[in-house]
């Protein structure tokens, strides 16, 4: 294909991990935002199935605006009530009929958008009534003229169909890989069997000073399971050792956990949830405002504030350059001499996708190491491989292959 616009270049900096602070975050499976982007990408996947199966190809489609609105609960030891439920807009743009010689073929929208979003939330999230502690609402309206037919002339040569950028970088270091790994072992199934008091919504906030870690953890606990003060205290001081151990053996700087740190048990006043998500509590949620595409919040690092979420896997390049930028950076991060690698892609709305505006890649090099030529060589080779095979990432997706949050 030839390879044009990549900008290969040695970055001039302190390495991350050597600054003096560093903070990283990442919301859970339970958090708002995080239900937020999963009912978007549900959606989207299950508007391409059923463009599939009835137009045998994906239509255009970008359904990247989901709003949660908190509701109210009442929980308390050993039961509680939802007393108002958790309202949930399933928003964006999408392709609802299609004219086929004539006939008119309408596509189940509104349909597939309560279903979708009922059937992630049945599956994750274990104490939420889906029939009595949600309303699922849908305001899905048609992709503007100018766009759709962009995605039409684009279908058998995908085209941008915005000026965006996507971002990605590797390796993690160590804060980043904790914080990352520990909310995934917490909301881990093994655990849930052996503290199955643990709700799903939780928030790993790590701040690294020098070489210590602080891990700032909110973990909401399912208030019929917890039938008294003592019982949340040792459930809590359970959590806390299982975290501690976890971390202890895949760290190598200290790590002090703390959990649910604004709990005041000489009170009793303690982070209990009827369903195990604070959005039963007034606590809100929208896709995009949570994990970036490698599944953290990382604000010492370079971030595109894009929802990758939700987006059409085809030619939407806020989704499909987030993915191919950290794909570009996993595979540069092993080449010998590399000790960073920086990825960023800006597109060109209407250009091809495998023909970005500008592709920079930024390399940080182990001390002693310089960015010869045969780096320059093995990088740029990198990235003309991934960008001739940039159709691929639309299977990745499809498949659930590709980290979007």
């Amino acid at each position: 294909m030839g390879l044009k616009n990549v900008v290969i270049e040695h970055l001039e900096q302190q390495a991350v991990e050597e600054q003096s602070v560093e903070f990283v975050e990442r919301k859970g499976l339970g958090h708002p935002d995080y239900i937020a982007d999963s009912l978007s990408e549900e959606f989207s996947l299950a508007l391409c199935r059923e463009y599939k199966a009835k137009f045998g190809e994906i239509l255009h489609h970008n359904v990247d605006k989901v709003l949660l609105v908190g509701g109210q609960s009442l929980p308390r030891f050993g039961g509680g009530e939802v007393l108002s439920p958790i309202y949930i807009v399933m928003s964006g743009r999408a392709t609802c009929e299609v004219n086929i010689n004539g006939e008119k073929v309408e596509v189940p929208v509104g349909r597939l958008a309560v279903e979708s979003a009922k059937g992630w939330l049945k599956r994750n999230i274990r104490y939420l009534d889906t029939e009595n502690h949600i309303i699922v609402d849908h305001r899905v309206g048609k992709g503007s003229s100018d766009l759709v037919c962009n995605y039409n002339v684009a279908r058998k040569n995908p085209c941008a169909n915005d000026t965006s950028f996507g971002v990605g970088y590797a390796p993690l270091d160590s804060l980043e890989s904790v914080v990352y790994d520990t909310e995934r072992y917490i909301n881990a199934s093994d655990l849930k069997k052996k503290i199955p008091e643990i709700g799903e919504d939780i928030k790993v906030m790590g701040l690294r000073t020098g070489k210590r870690i602080d891990l700032t953890i909110a973990g909401a606990m399912i208030s019929k399971l917890v039938p008294d003060l003592d019982h949340y205290v040792s459930v809590k001081e359970e959590l806390k050792r299982s975290v501690e151990d976890f971390v202890a053996k895949r760290c190598d700087l200290p790590v002090e956990v703390f959990l649910n740190n604004a709990d005041r048990s000489d009170i009793g006043s303690v982070y209990l949830t009827v369903t195990g998500t604070s959005a039963e509590m007034g606590d809100d949620g929208e896709t995009g405002r949570g994990n970036r595409a490698n599944g953290l919040i990382t604000p010492s690092r370079p971030m595109s504030l894009e929802a990758s979420a939700g987006k059409n896997p085809v030619n939407h390049v806020g989704k499909i350059y987030n993915v191919l930028a950290q794909l570009i950076a996993d595979d540069i991060a092993v080449v010998r001499g590399v000790s960073e690698a920086y990825v960023k892609i800006v597109s060109q709305i209407g250009r091809g996708i495998g023909d970005p505006h500008m592709t920079n890649i930024q390399l940080f090099m182990e001390k002693g190491k310089t960015l010869t030529s045969g780096v320059r060589q093995e990088v740029a080779s990198i990235v003309e491989e991934r960008l001739g095979n940039v159709d691929g990432i639309t299977d990745l997706i499809l498949a659930g292959k590709a980290r979007l949050y």
